[in-house]
């Protein structure tokens, strides 16, 4: 989905280095995904997914609410 990336580079989207650490199991699943859907990186296909997770936390009514869909996903406890 590299078409992605380049609709928001020209909406002046900027990606910035965050440092994040992934074991390498992860990292080596995030990278087959990210190649199998398309994706031209792994930071675009990770930026993606949070993003996506992160509008379908924010669409919860409440902070209580939020905290009991983070608690289900194993986020918090």
């Amino acid at each position: 989905m590299s078409g992605i990336g380049e609709a928001r580079r020209q909406k002046g989207f900027r990606m910035f280095r965050s440092g994040i650490k992934l074991d390498k199991a992860l990292l080596a699943k995030v990278k087959r995904c990210a190649d199998i859907a398309g994706y031209s990186s792994v930071d675009e296909f990770v930026t993606h997914v949070l993003e996506k997770e992160i509008a379908s936390i924010e669409e919860s009514d409440s902070e209580a609410e939020i905290k009991k869909k983070l608690k289900g996903l194993g986020y918090i406890s």
